[in-house]
């Protein structure tokens, strides 16, 4: 039994929602859009949004949590907006935000270029540091993902693109 799908969603001040075949949130930072699942059933009661199963439905109890899940991230998305921080560890690792393009220097022969998808923007308030920002949560995170795929933290120095967050555990060296 789902916890999470019982709670009711809170809209800010400045969000409005629009349930129909597809649900579109529209915020001051943009407009996001889901599919309506047909096993749960979404209705909006004055300033709060309520997430209910529809009886009968066979994955109803699945989707019941996390469609309410996802509507909060799109609320909260449009309201505030989601961040990713990203590190670069080791000697001659830089990154360069210009417009929407994050170049990387990683110690391949050549530069890495990453373009950044519409609706998510980047930073780098340092060379080593680079923060993603955007309103979909999904896509700030896949996009993070993808920068990090270019070098992941290697185990025994822990040089690499790393999370922010993230605890990278070194290996010891084999002895002789």
């Amino acid at each position: 039994m789902s916890r999470v799908g019982k709670n009711p969603i809170v809209l800010p001040a400045g969000v409005e929602i629009t349930i129909a075949e597809q649900i579109v949130v529209k915020g001051p930072l943009g407009t996001l859009k889901t599919a309506a699942n047909p096993a749960v059933q979404v209705s909006q009661e004055g300033q709060c949004v309520v997430v209910a199963k529809v009886a009968g439905a066979d994955n109803g109890s699945a989707m019941w949590g996390t469609m309410r899940a996802n509507i909060n991230n799109m609320v909260t998305g449009v309201s505030k907006g989601f961040e990713r921080k990203l590190q670069l560890v080791g000697v001659g690792y830089r990154a360069q935000a210009q417009g929407d393009v994050l170049n990387l220097s990683l110690g391949f022969s050549h530069p890495v270029a990453h373009k950044m998808p519409a609706g998510v923007k980047v930073e780098c308030p340092t060379q080593t540091e680079i923060l993603i920002k955007g309103s979909d949560k999904q896509q700030v995170g896949q996009v993070a993902a993808e920068i990090r795929a270019y070098r992941k933290p290697e185990p025994y120095k822990g040089k690499g693109v790393r999370y922010a967050d993230e605890v990278v555990v070194i290996k010891e060296t084999k002895k002789k």
